[in-house]
C-alpha cells in the first residue's frame, strides 16, 4: 500500500492517497500568520488503518516546514496535537 500526504491548494486541503486514490483530507483556512485546520475526515473503506494519524503528522510536520503556525480547530487535529507535544511548538497562542 502506497500513502502520500500532499497539499491540494486549489480546495485548501492537504489530502491522504492511498495508492493514488484520495482516501482522506484535512480542509484548512489561511489566517494572518496561521494555518486554520478546520475539518479531516478519512473515507469509511480506509478507516482502521491509521491514515488519520498519518494525515495529521504529515500535514504539521508540511506546515512545519513553510514556518507557520496552526490552530487546530478540528477535533481530530486538536486531539492529536495534544497526544503529540512535538507539535505543541506549532500551535498559534
Amino acid at each position: 500500500m502506497d500513502v502520500t500526504v500532499q497539499d491540494n491548494p486549489a480546495r485548501h486541503r492537504f489530502e491522504i492517497l492511498v495508492d493514488g486514490e484520495v482516501a482522506g483530507f484535512a480542509d484548512y483556512r489561511v489566517r494572518d500568520e496561521a494555518v486554520v485546520v478546520v475539518h479531516s475526515e478519512v473515507d469509511r473503506a480506509y478507516r482502521g488503518q491509521g491514515l488519520g494519524g498519518t494525515l495529521a503528522g504529515q500535514t504539521l510536520d508540511a506546515l512545519r516546514e513553510r514556518g507557520v503556525k496552526v490552530v487546530p480547530a478540528c477535533p481530530f487535529f486538536a486531539k492529536y496535537v495534544a497526544e503529540h507535544p512535538e507539535y505543541d511548538d506549532l500551535v498559534a497562542n
